[in-house]
């Protein structure tokens, strides 16, 4: 079997996940490359996808959705999937796609999108949210990684300040849970299999994200979130994901990762989580 591990077209060399996951692929028996996603040559000619040199499958390391679409319409196995990748990237869109599922998660709402960089803030729209929230609350943008784009907002002026930043972008708005305050459980799931769990916590920052300063310690994964997790990455359809939950009287799921960055993770816990990943692609590629 032939495989791509596709990373972003401005990535600045090769990632160490991207080369983690083609050595335990190639030991497994997999023809591997890493390739950046303009490397693909993936276009629209003649009414008909055409993609260069396609291989059997890829492990698709970006959040570029045209050419992860183009490449699943010609026939290559994604992992993830296209639409599953598209779901995570988009913080909004995995709401709604969880909503209805019974899976807790904190209340959220829906950021208008506009189209004027110079209209002015709709005041009953700051109201809505601040009566529906409560000070302080959490602002989002809907597309971001490692923390970026996520404020917390504590008052009315900072509000006005933080929705006239993000008006032009897509975004949310969502309960702060102060029970959680610079701590979550990221919990990793392969294959519909919870592999294991990491404590992740920030002594100066509400975010506890590791590439903003937080730290991570193993952490046996309750059953009630391991339940949530598997369910989650059944419901989008994931291979493999990074889902990010808070804690307080209820565990409340806060953010489903499709590529989530395992480094920090292996260090802490000794999981092997490439080798987990690549034998789980295998066999789905074997069936």
């Amino acid at each position: 079997m032939t495989g791509n591990i596709i990373i972003n077209a401005y990535a600045n060399g090769v990632p160490r996940q991207a080369a983690r996951i083609r050595d335990e692929l190639t030991a497994l028996g997999c023809k591997m490359q890493i390739a950046r996603n303009d490397a693909m040559s993936a276009s629209v000619t003649g009414g008909n996808i055409e993609v260069s040199c396609p291989p059997d499958f890829c492990v698709y390391l970006d959040k570029d959705k045209y050419v992860a679409e183009m490449l699943e319409k010609n026939g290559v196995r994604l992992f993830d999937t296209a639409h599953a990748i598209a779901v995570c990237d988009d913080k909004m869109l995995t709401h709604i796609a969880l909503s209805g599922s019974g899976i807790p998660m904190p209340d959220t709402l829906p950021g208008l999108l506009c189209y004027d960089e110079n209209a002015p803030l709709d005041k009953e729209v700051l109201l809505r949210v601040e009566e529906r929230l409560g000070y302080p609350f959490v602002v989002k943008l809907s597309y971001g990684s490692m923390g970026g784009g996520v404020f917390l907002v504590r008052d009315r002026a900072e509000f006005e300040k933080i929705a006239k930043h993000v008006q032009p972008y897509p975004h949310l708005f969502q309960k702060y849970i102060a029970a959680s305050h610079g701590t979550d459980m990221r919990v990793i799931v392969i294959g519909g299999e919870v592999i294991g769990g990491i404590l992740r916590k920030s002594d100066g920052d509400f975010r506890s994200n590791i590439a903003l300063g937080g730290t991570a310690t193993a952490v046996a994964v309750p059953n009630d979130i391991a339940v949530l997790a598997a369910r989650a990455a059944d419901i989008i359809g994931l291979d493999y994901c990074g889902i990010d939950f808070l804690l307080g009287d209820t565990p409340l799921l806060c953010e489903v990762n499709s590529n989530a960055f395992f480094d920090a993770f292996e260090s802490a816990t000794g999981i092997n989580v490439a080798a987990r990943y690549a034998e789980h692609i295998v066999e789905k590629l074997r069936m």
